[in-house]
């Protein structure tokens, strides 16, 4: 891969992770970055599953899918606490855009399981393929500088991939307009993480 435009490197030289940002502060300034989008991000997962869930509890023949749902919101919930905690002991703000994003999440989850299963898993594997992206970028970038945050991120990646992999099983692929779905789901996910980054 080049180096990144303006960067050190010299040329034949390559570097994946972002380089660090001049001037004083600015580590703290870009950890505070990665807490508050991992924050919003884990905020809005446990939305889309607690109101997929609402459509499927209770409903016969939707019991498996119901469980699933439900075990994977609590694994958001951990990872989400966790981010609440880190944003608690460094005074750092999350996103001003959390009403947004729960009510986007709010109406990802409700709208992909009122199309059924699949679109539900559909949502899944879409989201979490984003996150695990992300994860795996943040993991890097940190693996020298702080691994002790990176050692947690790892956790919380292999965890998303677990879900990843687990929708692509229960016919995520299957859904309807899969292909539009999914490419629509993506690109929300993205555009949240750079807004949540910087707001």
């Amino acid at each position: 891969m080049p180096a990144p435009p303006n960067s050190d490197r010299t040329p034949g030289e390559s570097r994946r992770i972002p380089l660090t940002r001049p001037g004083l502060g600015a580590s703290k300034r870009r950890r505070a970055e990665l807490l508050r989008v991992d924050h919003a991000g884990e905020y809005a997962a446990v939305h889309i599953y607690r109101a997929q869930c609402a459509v499927f509890e209770g409903r016969a023949g939707r019991e498996a899918i119901s469980a699933d749902l439900s075990e994977m919101q609590g694994h958001e919930a951990v990872h989400l606490k966790r981010f609440e905690t880190l944003l608690t002991e460094e005074r750092i703000a999350p996103t001003l855009m959390l009403p947004v994003w729960r009510l986007a999440s709010l109406a990802l989850g409700t709208g992909t399981a009122l199309m059924g299963e699949k679109a539900a898993h559909a949502c899944t594997e879409a989201v979490e393929s984003v996150i695990e992206k992300h994860y795996a970028d943040q993991i890097a970038e940190l693996a020298e500088r702080d691994p002790a945050l990176a050692a947690e991120l790892t956790v919380f990646r292999d965890e998303e991939l677990a879900h990843h992999d687990h929708a692509i099983a229960q016919g995520s692929r299957e859904a309807p307009a899969y292909r539009l779905l999914s490419a629509v789901i993506k690109a929300g996910c993205r555009a949240a993480i750079k807004v949540s980054e910087r707001v």
